[in-house]
């Protein structure tokens, strides 16, 4: 006699997201599922995990054994088969998420203030008006105090050159090549990351021992 074999379900947990505070976070919402039934499906994608409140901070960590007992809460015979990683961070926002158009438009000037300052400070260190006046010299064998021709093409040439090693004009990229930018931000999200699961982590043991030790001595 053939026995039934056990429903599975695969969970593929996503890395972040981002949602809106007040709002339930459902399974949905953090994770790719996959069950050989379409209603236990739609009934997982649907299951709420928790509903974000002032108290959660801005940042939380759902870990897949949270997820587990919610799942065989209503559903009791399957089994969770994890893909990958075993947690997700939410992360919550206030208002629609869309940046301040007033904010950015501070930040804009203060870099581009900045990056020209920059540029002017290190011309000056090294003496670029006297090279550029010795390089139109050397080609047209003439001296000029003020060589403006080379000097817009040069700083035409800046701002192209800027332009192809970030691999973006405005919404424009060249290849779908990430920039160094894209690369040392990626870089600076994971780091930032594995440091709030880890410190998440921690608070979220301490808090289990504390109940445990409570229970104990009630």
């Amino acid at each position: 006699m053939s026995q039934t074999p056990t429903p599975m379900v695969y969970i593929r947990l996503r890395s972040r997201i981002r949602i809106q505070r007040g709002r339930a976070v459902k399974l949905g919402d953090i994770a790719h599922v996959l069950t050989s039934s379409e209603d236990q499906e739609g009934r997982l994608l649907e299951l709420e995990l928790l509903r974000p409140g002032p108290e959660d901070g801005n940042l939380i960590l759902i870990d897949i054994l949270q997820i587990i007992p919610q799942i065989r809460h209503i559903l009791p015979e399957v089994s969770v088969e994890l893909i990958g990683s075993g947690h997700t961070l939410v992360e919550v926002i206030a208002g629609n998420g869309q940046p301040s158009k007033s904010l950015f438009i501070l930040v804009w000037l203060l870099l581009f203030f900045g990056s020209a300052l920059t540029i002017m400070n290190f011309h000056a260190d090294v003496n670029m008006q006297e090279v550029q006046i010795r390089i139109v010299e050397m080609l047209t064998g003439h001296r000029d105090e003020h060589p403006y021709l080379f000097q817009v093409a040069y700083s035409i040439g800046i701002g192209f050159g800027m332009a192809v090693f970030f691999n973006h004009l405005f919404k424009k990229k060249w290849n779908e090549e990430p920039t160094p930018l894209e690369v040392e931000m990626f870089l600076y999200q994971q780091n930032v990351d594995k440091y709030v699961v880890i410190e998440e982590s921690e608070r979220m043991h301490e808090q289990e021992r504390r109940e445990m030790n409570a229970d104990e001595r009630s």
